[in-house]
């Protein structure tokens, strides 16, 4: 899907660049599809075959997620690990970091509204430029204890 956010493309070319099987992505369009997330925006003559290109049906998707793609951030966080290590790191814009703080879940709240506004201003962003970026956050409780109140460390 959000190979389909830069340009229409054909099954083909989403096979190639996802390196899977023209037959995995073909069927996985036509699930898409037929939720009415993708559709055919053109098609193009290529020798006997008629090519069949495949845009989005919206910019943004809103979703719920469920049964199996709860715990979807952990695998998400995963596969971009997989995806960092195998960046050079010499001549390549990247960062990354981690804070701690200790909040109330309403501005725990808060932070994720804007961090998701960013996500989606970042993407935006007109295709351009040799390089695609991924832009990754993660908010998360941790088992972190915090410090005893002053008032209890004298003791």
């Amino acid at each position: 899907m959000s190979l389909l956010l830069e340009r229409a493309a054909t099954t083909s070319e989403l096979a190639e660049v996802l390196s899977k099987p023209k037959g995995t992505i073909g069927h996985h369009l036509k699930v898409l599809e037929q939720a009415g997330l993708v559709h055919v925006v053109r098609t193009k003559r290529v020798r006997a075959l008629e090519a069949k290109y495949y845009g989005r049906t919206a910019r943004i998707f809103v979703y719920d997620r469920q049964h199996e793609a709860v715990g979807d951030e952990q695998r998400l966080l995963s596969r971009a690990a997989a995806e960092i290590a195998q960046v050079p790191a010499e001549g390549t814009v990247m960062t990354a970091n981690v804070r701690y703080a200790r909040i109330p879940q309403d501005r725990a709240v808060e932070w994720k509204h804007r961090l998701e506004e960013l996500l989606m201003e970042f993407t935006a962003e007109q295709p351009s430029g040799d390089s695609t970026y991924a832009l990754l956050f993660g908010l998360y409780p941790t088992r972190r204890p915090p410090l005893p109140g002053a008032d209890q460390a004298d003791e």
